[in-house]
């Protein structure tokens, strides 16, 4: 495939990434203003938000098998539509029951993309030799960071529904537009060559498992699914909890406490927009284990810290030590046993997000919230001793590249 190509089919595939996290973060920042619709109390929509997650989670390992059945990419741009048109369902809702039952297609859209351009991701890796992982995942990031402020900038002056109506035409334009190139542009033919060292779950004759026993390929996909969990973990540990503590545990202002997610969200993307070159220096191995023993340094600094400014300097550490482990689990779990690796590392990841919150609320109730968030740190730790773990299972020290 020529270079051109691979540079177009790049630039589709961010387009996607930037897509899903522009949508997701719109329909968020609404969130509150549906509540007041459908008139629920917090324990009924928390319920309803559930669809989200079930819908989700229901659809990834579909999603992997209509990736090997229809293509990856025809997959991503027919799930982007259907994501597209579902975050305009919300604000028709009147009860908390339909607004479950319309969340459950939103969910589903929104982990099926997941799961279909993560897909189309690892076929262009393979194809460039290079590991540009994670640049797709700060597309997702700064595409949600967006979504975010422009919401927030036009709560106040549009409805929900015309908002999300709105949210859904962009969608279904850039969908439209990226997607035409997807589609026209043919699956990268992967360039055949042997793992470097530093290669987390590489054979030491260079053939990664998947090449020579299926179900050591299978171990190694649950191991970095679980890298995933850890990961996103603290991920929706920081989304739901972040603000809580700087409020109430540290006494900041309302406008201080709300900046402690976007610092952690800013210092992702930028950890992820240099990921491709960490990775190039460091290997998988390296920046694995570097990543998540410093997100549990940053999350001990985070949770524990006596004052504000040393929490949100903790949090900003967190987001970079966090940045890069999930983009290089699934690129992982994706190269060794193709789509149906990205589902299963993909649904590990998502059942890691949706336990962290409750899990930090539960351990808040019977210690304390900082106490709780100390979970964060511990699970990031986990992630390090795993990624080393797998190396020393069939594969020699890192060597930087």
């Amino acid at each position: 495939m020529a270079d051109r190509s691979l540079v177009q089919l790049r630039t589709a595939i961010t387009a996607f990434f930037a897509l899903d996290g522009f949508i997701f973060a719109g329909w968020v920042v609404r969130i509150p203003a549906i509540k007041d619709r459908t008139g629920a109390s917090e324990g009924v929509l928390g319920l309803a938000l559930l669809g989200v997650s079930a819908g989700a989670v229901a659809t990834m390992m579909i999603t992997g098998r209509l990736c090997r059945r229809f293509g990856s990419h025809a997959t991503t741009v027919a799930l982007a539509v259907l994501f597209s048109l579902s975050v305009a369902l919300p604000p028709l809702t009147g009860s908390a029951l339909a607004l479950g039952l319309v969340l459950l297609v939103f969910g589903a859209g929104f982990g099926g993309l997941n799961v279909a351009m993560n897909s189309a991701a690892v076929d262009l890796i393979a194809a460039l030799r290079r590991p540009v992982m994670p640049s797709f995942h700060a597309a997702f990031s700064l595409g949600g960071m967006a979504g975010a402020a422009l919401g927030g900038l036009i709560a106040g002056r549009l409805s929900p529904t015309t908002h999300l109506s709105l949210l859904a035409a962009c969608g279904l334009l850039l969908a439209a537009v990226a997607g035409r190139a997807l589609i026209r542009l043919p699956v990268p033919v992967p360039v055949p060559a042997p793992l470097e060292e530093g290669t987390v779950g590489a054979a030491p004759d260079g053939r990664t498992p998947g090449g020579g026993s299926r179900s050591a390929a299978r171990r190694l996909v649950a191991v970095f699914g679980l890298i995933a969990l850890c990961t996103a973990y603290g991920e929706g540990a920081m989304a739901d909890w972040a603000a809580l503590h700087l409020d109430q545990d540290l006494d900041a202002s309302p406008g201080v406490a709300a900046a402690g997610y976007s610092v952690f969200a800013l210092m992702m993307a930028v950890g992820r927009l240099s990921g491709t070159a960490l990775l190039e220096r460091l290997g998988q191995t390296r920046t694995l284990v570097a990543g998540g023993t410093t997100a549990a340094a940053g999350m001990l600094l985070g949770a524990l810290a006596p004052t504000v400014w040393l929490a949100l300097l903790g949090f900003a550490v967190t987001g970079l030590g966090l940045a890069n482990l999930f983009p290089v689990a699934i690129a992982r779990a994706g190269a060794l046993t193709g789509p149906s690796g990205v589902a299963a590392a993909s649904t590990f990841g998502y059942g890691g997000m949706l336990l962290g919150p409750p899990a930090i609320g539960f351990l808040a109730d019977g210690l304390s919230l900082p106490t709780a968030l100390t979970t964060v740190a511990l699970l990031a730790a986990v992630a390090a001793a795993v990624a080393y773990g797998a190396r020393r299972a069939g594969q020699p020290a890192d060597e930087p590249t």
